[in-house]
């Protein structure tokens, strides 16, 4: 494992390519995750179709950098602005901006520094160890159990639905018929194309992601009021002080394990990793201190900052191992290795375990890259988040386009992104998770090929997913993961209705 991961460190330094990616991954996560409405989900969406012309490490040392760097970035913005440049950063408005407006940003930005690296390399360090050992197991299976992990990547909807599982579902099911447009993998049979010769290859994964994610978050953001609150001055970052750490130290290593396995669950995400941290921070603290949370305690942004690094890296857990997307942005991921003509999953590690560990090597140092970048990024960000969005937005667009034509210079893809864009837009306006559909249009082909071959290996019995234990585990857990949501509101209705018969 070592060996690999030197290895992978050397892929990086030897390579001018895959230095310059590393670097560009920083610049780009820095400046679209600390400005206000470009997430780290949308940033990697637009740089997807220019990592199709380069080599597989210098691609995925750009789209996991940007991934890495994001879920700190958007905690300037929210010390600063009080404005979240990305959903993880939403916890460190809490304290980050009261301590911000007591005369200390530079404070506040360097425990969010310092915390947000110890929870990424942790993460990290938590991604090399366990990742390898899940593929491992998972080398074992055969087409069955394959199936059974598509459907359990699947029952991620659940997760990613939020309260809205039948919506959810609809969203998968979507995903699903989309992906069996064009060309019968088995049989070569074309279905679903309405005799045009573009659609014969299928509707391709670019466009799809960019019109739901990307085109439409434009189209949301254009009929938005974008006033930009003006930015503190004289902001003196100071990432490591002594004093500060003795207090913070052990909400650190709490809000680290507290990440990493939150992360690791589908679906689950590094928002409710830093939620769930700070819920926790503020009980394991003592009764005289909680009254300061929301003020400006130092122990809200380390729980906040550790936790949603650590988990951002937790969740590419499941996507490297297994093959299932532990959110939007994973699932995104997927799609870029599906690209690149691979599937993530066990059989990775066996047959490109050097780019496997340039991934990993790429992400460790992204993340310590962050105690050398953060302060001089500081001082531009001051500048650069006072461009209005009538401006960042058709550049945007324009990137969209040009990303979508050129993955197959087919203008068709042009016409299915804006198609998706207009789908993505009105979905979104009845808090419809556009996740799901990704879900659905990327685990679709793996779920279809695999059932089949599944059965003709049964000779049709369609038992063959009970008698072998792993696939019945598999699917097993699948069903508690889908339907636990709606078992756990039940019983506690049921909790509620007792109370209050009893009141």
């Amino acid at each position: 494992m070592l060996e690999y991961l030197m290895n992978g460190l050397l892929t990086i330094v030897t390579d001018p390519m895959n230095i310059i990616m590393l670097l560009a991954a920083i610049a780009i996560g820095y400046i679209g995750g600390a400005i206000p409405g470009v997430s780290g989900t949308m940033l990697v969406v637009i740089m997807l179709p220019v990592t199709y012309a380069l080599e597989p490490e210098a691609a995925f040392i750009l789209l996991t950098g940007i991934y890495a760097i994001t879920a700190f970035s958007g905690a300037i913005s929210a010390i600063l602005l009080r404005t979240p440049g990305t959903p993880e950063a939403v916890v460190t408005t809490f304290d980050g901006y009261p301590m911000a407006q007591q005369g200390n940003p530079g404070r506040a930005l360097g425990i969010a520094i310092f915390c947000s690296v110890v929870g990424g390399v942790f993460g990290t360090l938590c991604l090399i160890f366990i990742t390898p050992a899940l593929a491992q197991v998972a080398l074992s299976f055969s087409s069955p159990e394959y199936f059974a992990l598509a459907v359990m990547g699947l029952t991620v909807v659940a997760s990613l639905s939020g309260k809205e599982l039948t919506k959810g579902l609809i969203g998968v099911f979507f995903g699903l018929m989309i992906s069996v447009i064009g060309m019968d993998p088995l049989t070569g049979t074309l279905r679903y194309t309405f005799g045009s010769t573009s659609l014969s290859s299928g509707i391709n994964l670019i466009p799809v992601i960019i019109g739901l994610f990307a085109l439409s978050e434009f189209l949301k953001k254009s009929k938005d009021s974008h006033v930009v609150q003006e930015a503190m001055t004289n902001v003196k970052t100071k990432i490591f002080e002594m004093e500060v750490f003795k207090k913070i130290k052990g909400t650190i290593a709490r809000s680290n394990l507290i990440g990493v396995f939150i992360g690791i669950l589908p679906g689950v995400g590094a928002t409710t990793a830093s939620m769930l941290s700070y819920s926790e921070t503020v009980r394991w603290s003592k009764e005289e201190e909680k009254e300061s949370y929301g003020k400006g305690n130092p122990k809200g942004i380390a729980a906040s900052e550790t936790a949603n690094n650590a988990a951002a890296m937790g969740t590419l857990v499941p996507l490297l191992s297994l093959g299932i997307p532990g959110g939007a942005t994973a699932a995104v991921l997927l799609g870029a290795f599906v690209l690149h003509g691979m599937q993530p999953g066990p059989m990775l590690f066996k047959t490109e375990p050097n780019l496997m560990y340039t991934i990993f090597a790429g992400l460790l140092l992204a993340n310590i890259a962050m105690l050398l970048v953060s302060k001089p990024f500081i001082k531009i960000f001051k500048q650069v988040v006072n461009i209005p969005y009538y401006v960042l937005g058709p550049l945007v667009v324009v990137f969209c386009v040009i990303g979508t034509y050129t993955v197959r210079n087919n203008y068709i893809d042009i016409l299915i992104m804006v198609v998706f864009a207009i789908i993505g837009y009105i979905l979104e306006k009845y808090k419809f998770p556009l996740a799901t559909i990704i879900l659905g249009v990327v685990l679709g082909p793996l779920t279809e090929s695999e059932f089949r071959r599944s059965i003709q290996m049964a000779d049709g019995d369609f038992t063959i997913f009970l008698t072998r234990p792993i696939s019945l585990i598999l699917l097993i857990i699948s069903a508690l993961m889908l339907f636990y949501p709606s078992i756990n509101d039940y019983f506690k209705k049921r909790k509620m209705a007792k109370a209050n018969i009893q009141a």
